[in-house]
């Protein structure tokens, strides 16, 4: 019985530690978060790349906890609009961040 008390409050403190591992913090996603913000990168990577007048290789997309960061050198200010536009089109993305300059 000694030993069933001991196996269960050890079984209850991994699971804890398990738990409390998986949580954010202001500077870390939580496990949920990297995978939907990985989903989110990739929604935005594809529409950016169905776009004709967007080349995927110069805009540089990145996602931390729903908020989506555009960086790279583009060819004009109307790629910026676009790409900004198709961000804030995916499902999931709170906000767009815009770091794309101009070539």
């Amino acid at each position: 019985m000694k030993n069933l008390k001991i196996a269960s409050t050890l079984i209850a403190a991994l699971l804890l530690t398990a738990i409390v591992g998986c949580t954010s913090t202001p500077t870390r996603e939580s496990t949920g978060q990297y995978v939907d913000d990985t989903v989110i990168t990739a929604s935005v990577k594809k529409a950016i790349l169905n776009e004709p007048t967007l080349k995927v290789n110069e805009i540089n997309v990145e996602t931390f906890k729903g908020v989506v960061q555009l960086g790279g050198f583009v060819r004009s200010q109307d790629n910026i609009a676009t790409a900004v536009r198709l961000a804030r089109g995916v499902n999931g993305v709170k906000s767009v961040k815009n770091d794309m300059l101009l070539k």
